[in-house]
């Protein structure tokens, strides 16, 4: 009987096979982070999504934060079914897709979830061969993860190329983001890890706070982090949030604004991994970071 890791081995070895001209088709996933919840790392995930969508990305904004998933709100969508009918077999992709505004899709997470943190192996293959479907169709795909760090997290983590972790200037939010950069590290995972300081009174602030997690992780764990940048507390983001509508669009000359447009152009900027690995690396990150945790 074939094992689970050899029916992966086998579906990547067939979708290597493929020869997909389209270059522009492969995507580019990035995981949004936080070590703790009230960072603002769901709110930042839908205003660069529109800003990436309006610079003419086509984004697809996959929400995962299980039991808590509000993404939706934040778009004024409403959904009628979410990720969960996906994993059971029950709709399509293109079923559960929220159309948003400004070329923005959303793919929403549900709430009280507790069967996806148990998957059993039939469900982390439909999983991920589900994903790795958009992995291949859609420019961008922004995965809004749980805050703090737990297999799912890691799951996601493991299928980006680019990690960006949220925090703000409070002690225990600094000490948990460095947190989830200690895990990730020690499992060998290699996005390029990004940090956005949230909600600080002056940006001298937030370069302060940069400074001291980027010199915590080269002394501690060797590597570095890069600073994408920081936003401002501004009231006008409290505000979208109680309308229901993206502070990038309610108020598009808000300083928040400018700063998280500021965040998404450095973020875009940053050069791309070679595209001919792209679709083998989702299958294969995922494959790594199920059977080190199947282990256990």
């Amino acid at each position: 009987m074939v094992d689970q890791a050899e029916r992966l081995r086998s579906i990547i070895q067939e979708r290597s096979s493929r020869q997909i001209v389209d270059k522009g088709r492969f995507s580019r996933i990035i995981a949004v982070a936080s070590g703790k919840g009230g960072v603002g790392k769901t709110n930042l995930v839908v205003n660069m999504g529109i800003i990436m969508g309006k610079l003419g990305h086509k984004i697809v904004i996959l929400d995962t934060d299980l039991g808590m998933a509000n993404t939706d709100i934040l778009m004024d969508l409403k959904p009628v079914y979410t990720l969960v009918d996906v994993i059971q077999g029950n709709k399509d992709l293109k079923e559960v897709l929220l159309k948003g505004p400004h070329n923005v899709e959303l793919l929403p997470g549900g709430s009280c979830l507790p069967e996806l943190i148990n998957l059993d192996n039939q469900q982390r293959e439909q999983l991920f061969s589900r994903l790795s479907y958009l992995d291949q169709e859609e420019n961008i795909l922004l995965i809004d993860c749980s805050a703090g760090i737990s297999r799912d997290v890691l799951f996601f983590v493991a299928s980006s190329d680019d990690l960006v972790l949220v925090t703000t200037p409070e002690p225990t939010a600094i000490t948990d983001a460095y947190g989830i950069i200690k895990v990730i590290n020690k499992h060998g995972l290699k996005p390029k890890i990004s940090v956005v300081i949230n909600m600080v009174h002056h940006l001298k602030e937030g370069e302060v706070v940069y400074q001291r997690i980027n010199n915590v992780c080269r002394k501690f764990l060797d590597i570095g982090v890069k600073y994408l940048g920081s936003i401002e507390y501004d009231q006008h983001v409290q505000r979208a949030v109680l309308n229901c509508y993206p502070y990038v669009l309610q108020f598009p000359r808000s300083r928040a604004t400018l700063l998280t447009r500021e965040i998404t152009r450095r973020l875009l900027s940053e050069e791309e991994k070679p595209a001919k690995k792209k679709e083998e690396k989702f299958l294969r990150r995922f494959l790594t970071i199920w059977n080190t945790g199947s282990e256990g």
